[in-house]
């Protein structure tokens, strides 16, 4: 079971990596063309949504069920369980709060331009988020 977890959460990091990044250039790019914001360019921000709610909880079941988690709290020194079991949890969760508030203010903002920009934006600041605290050993 905790092996499937584990494959889920690290083949799902992909899917959340490339949505993201399709939303903020989807963002950027009709941020600077001035064009409509269209339900198409609704879609990409809400797949990306999902899709990083839906890797958070892959993340937390994950975690509670890891002998990793809160067993290797003690042990800050080593670099390696730091990441997988603080730096990583904490700062994706982070950049999951930012891409929520992004989605929240886009669905508030009324001018075309304001939409694409709270997306762009905050969507781009988590996907630093998350690209910082990926454990890059452990992807390839």
């Amino acid at each position: 079971m905790y092996e499937i977890l584990q494959k889920a959460h690290s083949g799902w990091a992909y899917l959340v990596v490339i949505t993201l990044f399709i939303a903020v250039l989807n963002s950027v790019i009709g941020m600077n063309s001035k064009k409509e914001f269209s339900p198409k360019d609704k879609r990409f921000a809400l797949i990306a949504l999902i899709a990083t709610h839906l890797q958070l909880v892959f993340g937390l079941i994950l975690y509670f069920v890891s002998k990793v988690g809160f067993a290797s709290l003690g042990q800050m020194g080593n670099s390696a369980l730091r990441l997988t079991s603080l730096e990583h949890p904490l700062i994706n969760i982070a950049a999951i709060v930012l891409i929520t508030i992004g989605w929240s203010k886009h669905k508030k903002a009324e001018v075309n331009h304001s939409k694409f920009k709270k997306i762009a934006v905050f969507y781009g600041i988590g996907l630093l988020f998350i690209l910082s605290r990926i454990p890059w050993a452990l992807w390839f």
